[in-house]
C-alpha cells in the first residue's frame, strides 16, 4: 500500500498509510479552509496556541494528540517531536513520522535558520514556503536544500481560499528554487517509488 498525502490547507496534512492515519495542525474555518470532520488515529500540533493551526475539534476518531517534543508510538505509527523556534521566539514543534517504511518530516512554522540534524535526510519534507509567520522565498528554498529529502512539499502559502492571510503565493518560492511542478490533488508513493533526486511536489488544498 502506498502512503497517501493530502494537503488540507495551511500546515494541515492527512497522511494515510497501512499502519494508521495522521492529521497535522488541523486548521480552523477562520483560516479559510474547512475540514469536514476528517478522521485520524493521531493528531500532531506544532503550535498549540495558534487557533488557526490547532482546531482539534475538526478531527474525529483520534487516539492520541501530540504537542511536545519526544518519541511516541501509536499502533505502527512512530512520531518524533523536535523543538525548534518561531520567528517571534515562541516554541515550534517539528515532527518526524514513520509510516510504511517512509520517513516524513513536518516543520511546522520555524524561523529561518539551520535545520536540526534529526530532520535531515528524511524521505519526504513538508515545509512552509509563504513567508508571513515563517519561511518563505529564499529561506524556504535553503531549508529544503539542507534537509536533502527525496520529495519536498511546500505548505503555508496563500491560495484563493485564504487570500487575506498575508502569506505569499507559492510562485515566489518556486522562482527561488527553480522548480516547476504541476499542481496535483494528492501524492501516493511507496518506498520503492521515491525519486533518486530532490523533487518538488505541489499539492492543491482539498476542499
Amino acid at each position: 500500500m502506498a502512503l497517501e498525502i493530502t494537503w488540507l490547507g495551511r500546515t494541515c496534512f492527512r497522511l494515510k498509510g497501512r499502519e494508521g492515519v495522521i492529521v497535522t495542525d488541523p486548521c480552523s474555518p477562520e483560516s479559510g479552509y474547512r475540514l469536514s470532520k476528517v478522521a485520524a488515529d493521531v493528531v500532531t500540533l506544532s503550535n498549540r496556541g495558534e487557533a488557526q493551526y490547532s482546531c482539534v475539534d475538526a478531527v474525529t476518531g483520534y487516539k492520541r494528540i501530540f504537542e511536545a517534543p519526544g518519541e511516541y508510538e501509536v499502533g505502527g505509527v512512530l512520531v518524533t517531536g523536535v523543538a525548534t523556534r518561531r520567528a517571534d521566539g515562541r516554541r515550534n514543534i517539528a515532527y518526524i513520522y514513520e509510516l510504511d517504511g517512509i520517513r516524513v518530516a513536518h516543520l511546522g512554522l520555524p524561523a529561518p535558520g539551520p535545520v536540526p540534524d534529526e530532520l535531515k535526510g528524511v524521505d519526504i519534507l513538508l515545509f512552509p514556503a509563504g513567508g508571513g509567520n515563517s519561511l518563505g522565498g529564499a529561506a524556504a528554498s535553503d531549508v529544503m536544500t539542507s534537509v536533502d529529502a527525496h520529495i519536498a512539499i511546500p505548505m503555508n502559502f496563500a491560495t484563493e481560499l485564504d487570500s487575506g492571510s498575508g502569506l505569499d503565493p507559492v510562485e515566489k518560492f518556486l522562482k527561488e528554487s527553480g522548480a516547476k511542478p504541476e499542481p496535483q490533488p494528492r501524492l501516493s508513493v511507496s518506498r520503492s517509488q521515491l525519486p533518486a533526486e530532490l523533487t518538488v511536489v505541489l499539492l492543491e488544498p482539498r476542499v
